[in-house]
């Protein structure tokens, strides 16, 4: 029996680090003050078609119901977070929502991303303003902080930006040629230079496409961007200019300019971003950026909205290449037992220190002791229960890091396993 393509069993050890980015997101969530919800997992399609046309198809799992309805799976939170909020009439602006979960995706399956995967997300809406987009961009970087990866970028760019210059290298406001051109800069991050001239340059000039590259791949700061390029003439300038200035005064300082990010072209309308890893060879780990257009598309020209989506199990691989969290999972304690006779007292030992919220592991089907031991290789303290020390009221616990051993009385260890274990509060 095969699974369809793209699709895959998520085993214990996998799941752990999903709850773990889960757990981080959510409390992080809370200190932020994000309302936490699951936007349905399936969606009519005309309304998924609201973000991006009826092209989503190609990319998205679409059928009909037993009602004859076309309804597709839920591609990301977006959608469902905004057509929530842009339902909720009496709603209290702005409002500040997250979300964890798994999404479906009809893409070519690749590293880091099967057509099911999860992500997090967290969406503000309400009047449009640089500080709903420094809190998004704020979070973020607090987020990537509490997970330990250290070597953080945000690059921030603003589409209008982009669009200007586009317009004055090719003294023209297309719509169309604006979205070609921005569709080439788009490229620039998975395809090399010559392949994208190639690809253009029967439609564009050379000249002015090699142009707009070149502007792409300009980085840095507010300083050193001014002294490479002209600011003066760059719709949104300004702007972006301000929002450094609320991000510095937030103290998030993991933070630069990259007029190569537009991030796609369904639907952004303001402040773009993207966030990377410089020791990782994965991609963006997040992205986001303003999309009021998506709110006006649901009937609403009264508020805004800007968010932020990250792909958890690539966040997952990139601290694995890290080494900061481990793809195998590790018990904190395991209670084991030198004799059939032992296996009671082993198993009520068990049972106290799970009430003490200590994940703890214990064999059930009897297993001879050297075969209990190479099981609990991996965990962090074992509690030995043999007969020598149960006659004095005593366990062995063996700290497995240092081969050190002690006994410890029976009623200590239950009483206050986590002091004795020397192990975090849970």
């Amino acid at each position: 029996m095969e699974l369809p393509r793209g699709m895959k069993d998520f085993e214990a050890s996998e799941h752990a680090n999903i709850e773990h980015i889960r757990s981080h997101f959510k409390q992080l969530s809370n200190l932020y003050d994000f309302s936490f919800m699951d936007p349905s997992p399936m969606e009519l399609l005309s309304v998924l078609e609201t973000k991006s046309g009826p092209a989503i198809k190609e990319e998205i799992y679409f059928f009909k119901d037993k009602g004859d309805r076309e309804v597709a799976l839920r591609f990301d939170f977006t959608v469902g977070l905004t057509r929530y909020a842009t339902s909720q009439k009496s709603m209290r602006l702005p409002a500040k929502i997250s979300s964890f979960g798994g999404v479906f995706r009809y893409d070519e399956p690749q590293k880091g991303r099967y057509r099911y995967f999860h992500q997090w997300d967290i969406e503000v809406y309400g009047k449009p303003g640089i500080e709903s987009e420094a809190e998004i961009i704020e979070f973020t970087s607090r987020l990537f902080d509490s997970l330990l990866l250290k070597d953080i970028t945000i690059d921030i760019n603003h589409r209008t930006l982009v669009e200007s210059y586009i317009n004055k290298i090719f003294d023209s406001k297309n719509l169309e040629l604006t979205a070609d051109i921005l569709r080439a800069i788009d490229k620039i991050q998975k395809k090399s230079r010559q392949e994208i001239i190639d690809e253009f340059k029967d439609r564009y000039d050379t000249e002015k496409l090699e142009k707009i590259l070149d502007f792409s791949q300009i980085k840095g700061d507010i300083k050193e961007i001014e002294q490479k390029i002209d600011t003066t003439s760059l719709d949104s300038w300004d702007y972006l200019k301000e929002l450094f200035d609320s991000l510095e005064n937030r103290g998030v300082s993991n933070v630069r300019i990259n007029f190569g990010i537009v991030r796609g072209l369904d639907y952004y309308s303001g402040t773009v971003f993207e966030v990377f890893d410089k020791n990782s060879t994965l991609g963006a780990l997040a992205g986001g950026g303003r999309y009021d257009s998506l709110t006006k598309a649901f009937g609403r020209d009264d508020i805004g909205a800007t968010g932020v989506a990250g792909g958890v199990e690539r966040i997952i691989l990139t601290m694995q290449e890290q080494k900061i969290i481990s793809d195998a999972i590790q018990p904190r304690v395991s209670v084991l037992y030198v004799n059939e006779e032992m296996q009671k007292v082993a198993m009520s030992i068990a049972s106290l220190l799970r009430l003490a919220n200590i994940p703890t592991n214990i064999d059930i089907s009897g297993k001879q002791f050297k075969k209990q031991m190479d099981q609990a290789a991996n965990s962090r303290f074992c509690v030995i229960v043999g007969p020598k020390e149960l006659e004095q009221g005593k366990v062995v616990v063996r700290d497995m890091k240092s081969g050190d051993e002690s006994q410890i009385d029976i009623e200590t260890i239950t009483d206050d396993p986590v002091s004795v274990l020397n192990l975090e509060k849970p």
